[in-house]
């Protein structure tokens, strides 16, 4: 199965007061190329991240982050004994001190003592990081299974289109095979008109001398060899689709030999007809390459 190296995929999750958001982006690359963007503190879930997504796909460049969000909590008063104890012994020193010196206190009240600093404290609810840390690893599978279903539709849509672009080459190069025939008539008639032309002086056309004109002419123009490579490529580019499993280096490479028959066709020509059915492969051939580079 063909796999496009280009997808997209989101998981939200809640774990007590903290809610988060997983998010995966992909787009071509040569090899395989990973960033991950996860905050700090999370023992493991970086981990478990690269050693997933090195198992699911073989090429991309893929990066991966997580927003984490706290929710407000409701805050809870609290009493810190030890300060009480201090502030209480305080107040009984300065008590039994003003006695003595015959000075008579007030009796300090309950909220007296609760206003005195580091008495009442202020507490949140600590979140639970070993519930969020599991939470947070099973919503990696669900997130790469989302992300490699997507590349996967992805890559059979790419599949079709390259594969009705093998089958425009295929039929190119049977066109040229046909406009060889009528090249080589054509040549033919226009050498034999150059060489009456040259040796009207002379006499008539010598035959051998013709036979050999072509025959050289014939030599120099061949694109036989050009156009059984273009078909044995065709084939196995086919094949390679077909095939399954990461394929996209294989067949940019198959694009360059491809390109390098289409240029010598051009080259070697030497008829409008085949000139035309040469540009028109370089065309197909540079669509066709566009479209493997995001092939995984």
């Amino acid at each position: 199965m063909t796999h496009s190296m280009t997808a997209y995929a989101s998981v939200t999750g809640t774990a007590g007061t903290t809610s988060w958001v997983w998010e995966m982006r992909g787009v071509n690359a040569r090899g395989l190329d990973v960033r991950l963007r996860i905050p700090d503190g999370l023992g493991g879930v970086e981990a478990y991240a690269r050693r997933t997504l090195a198992k699911s796909m073989a090429r991309g460049n893929v990066t991966l982050s997580l927003r984490l969000t706290q929710a407000d909590t409701a805050t809870k008063m609290r009493v810190d004994t030890d300060q009480l104890d201090c502030v209480l012994a305080a107040l009984d020193q300065v008590q039994n001190r003003a006695f003595d010196l015959g000075v008579t206190l007030g009796q300090p009240t309950a909220a007296d003592v609760l206003s005195q600093r580091g008495v009442l404290v202020a507490t949140q609810e600590n979140p639970d990081n070993d519930n969020i840390i599991n939470a947070l690893i099973a919503d990696i599978d669900v997130l790469v299974d989302a992300f490699v279903a997507m590349r996967k539709a992805e890559g059979t849509a790419l599949a079709t289109v390259i594969s009705g672009q093998i089958a425009q080459i295929t039929d190119l190069t049977a066109q040229a095979t046909d406009a060889l025939v009528q090249r080589a008539a054509d040549q033919s008639q226009a050498l034999r008109a150059s060489m009456d032309r040259v040796l009207q002086d002379v006499g008539t056309t010598d035959p051998d001398r013709l036979a050999q004109e072509l025959a050289v002419l014939a030599v120099k123009s061949d694109i036989t060899e050009e156009l059984d490579r273009l078909r044995a490529h065709s084939q196995a580019a086919q094949d390679i689709l077909s095939g399954g499993g990461p394929c996209g280096r294989k067949l940019d490479f198959l694009t360059q030999e491809f390109m390098r028959e289409a240029n010598t066709l051009c080259s070697k020509a030497g008829a409008p007809a085949l000139t035309a059915i040469g540009l028109e492969l370089k065309a197909v051939i540079d669509q066709m390459r566009e479209q493997i580079q995001n092939v995984e």
